[in-house]
C-alpha cells in the first residue's frame, strides 16, 4: 500500500521570519527601522536642491551678467523704456574742420571785429504772430535748432566784409536727423506764414518784415534757405525793399533797410547754420560759397570721424 506524499510546506511559510517575529509583514509596507533609515536621506537630498537652487540665484547677478545678457526690451513696460540716445556728435576738432573762413569767401572778407550795430537796433524786435515772433527770436539770437545744451553749436566762425559792411555768422550743430528737419520744414513754412508782417522794437517803432524763400545750391542731404528784409517803415504795396532808395550801404541804420540770408543744411546728424546780413546789397556770392565749402567739409569731418572709430 502507497503512502499519498508528504504535503510539500508553501513557498511562503517556508522563508524563516525573523527571530522574534510571528508574521511577516504586508508587501508594499516598510518596517519602522526601514523608515527611521531612510528620513535622513530625504533630508539630504532636500538640502541639496536647496542648495542648488540657491546658487542659481546667486548666479543671476553681477558674475554672469556676459552670459545671460540685457533683457530684450519687449519684456519691458513701455513707460520703462529709454528714450532714443542722441547720435554721435563730431568732436570739437572735426566740427572746426567744417568752418569756412576768411579765405574762402575772398580777399574782403576778415574775422569780425565786433557784432554789428544793426543786430539790436533792427532785429530786436518781436511780432503778433507766433511763427513770426520765433523767425525775429532766431535772426537774432542765432539759435536755430533750440537753446538747450543738446543743441548747443559745436564751433562758430564770424566773419566781416569790411568793403560791403555785411557780416556772416556759421555755426555746427550736431543733433537728431529728424529734428533737424522738422527745423528745415519750419523754415520752408515761413514765406507764406510770414510773408510780410509788421514788427516792434523796444520804443515801439515799427519794422516792416518780408520774408522770401532762398535758392541754394545742391549740398548736403537736406537744405533750406530764406531771405529776410527789415525796413524802418513799411515801403509802399510792391516795391522791391532791396532796391528802396532809402537803403544804405553804410552801418547808419538810420532810414535804411536790412537784408539777412537765413540759411541751413544737414548732413546725416549734423547742420551747418548761417545768417548773412548787410544794410546794403547782399552778396550773393557769399552765402553760396558758404554753402557749398561748408557742406563738403562737413561731409569729410564725418567721414574721417568714422574711420578714427
Amino acid at each position: 500500500m502507497q503512502h499519498a506524499p508528504a504535503a510539500r510546506p508553501s513557498p511562503a511559510h517556508s522563508a524563516r521570519l525573523p527571530p522574534g517575529t510571528t508574521t511577516r509583514p504586508r508587501l508594499g509596507t516598510t518596517t519602522a527601522s526601514h523608515r527611521t533609515a531612510t528620513r535622513p536621506l530625504l533630508a539630504a537630498a532636500i538640502a541639496a536642491v536647496l542648495a542648488l537652487a540657491a546658487s542659481a540665484c546667486v548666479g543671476g547677478g553681477r558674475g554672469t551678467e556676459g552670459q545671460d545678457g540685457p533683457v530684450p526690451p519687449t519684456a519691458q513696460s513701455p513707460a520703462v523704456l529709454p528714450s532714443a540716445e542722441l547720435p554721435p556728435v563730431l568732436t570739437r576738432g572735426q566740427a572746426r574742420a567744417a568752418l569756412v573762413g576768411a579765405d574762402d569767401l575772398g580777399e574782403a572778407w576778415e574775422p569780425t571785429r565786433g557784432a554789428a550795430t544793426w543786430r539790436d537796433e533792427l532785429l530786436k524786435a518781436t511780432a503778433e504772430r507766433p511763427d513770426c515772433r520765433r523767425l525775429l527770436d532766431v535772426l537774432y539770437t542765432e539759435e536755430l535748432f533750440g537753446t538747450g545744451a543738446a543743441t548747443a553749436p559745436r564751433a562758430t566762425a564770424a566773419l566781416d566784409d569790411v568793403d560791403g559792411g555785411a557780416q556772416l555768422h556759421y555755426r555746427v550743430t550736431s543733433y537728431r536727423a529728424a529734428d533737424l528737419d522738422r527745423t528745415l520744414a519750419w523754415l520752408g513754412t515761413l514765406p507764406d506764414t510770414c510773408g510780410r508782417f509788421e514788427a516792434r522794437d523796444a520804443h515801439g517803432t515799427a519794422r516792416d518784415v518780408r520774408v522770401t524763400g532762398l535758392t541754394l545750391p545742391e549740398a548736403g542731404d537736406a537744405r533750406r534757405g530764406l531771405r529776410v528784409t527789415v525796413g524802418d517803415t513799411a515801403p509802399d504795396d510792391g516795391e522791391d525793399p532791396q532796391t528802396d532808395p532809402r537803403a544804405d550801404t553804410g552801418t547808419d541804420t538810420a532810414g535804411g533797410v536790412l537784408t539777412v540770408d537765413l540759411v541751413a543744411v544737414r548732413v546725416g546728424d549734423d547742420a551747418i547754420s548761417l545768417t548773412n546780413g548787410t544794410l546794403g546789397t547782399p552778396a550773393d556770392d557769399a552765402t553760396r560759397i558758404s554753402v557749398e565749402v561748408g557742406a563738403d567739409r562737413l561731409t569729410e569731418a564725418r567721414r574721417q570721424g568714422r574711420a578714427q572709430v
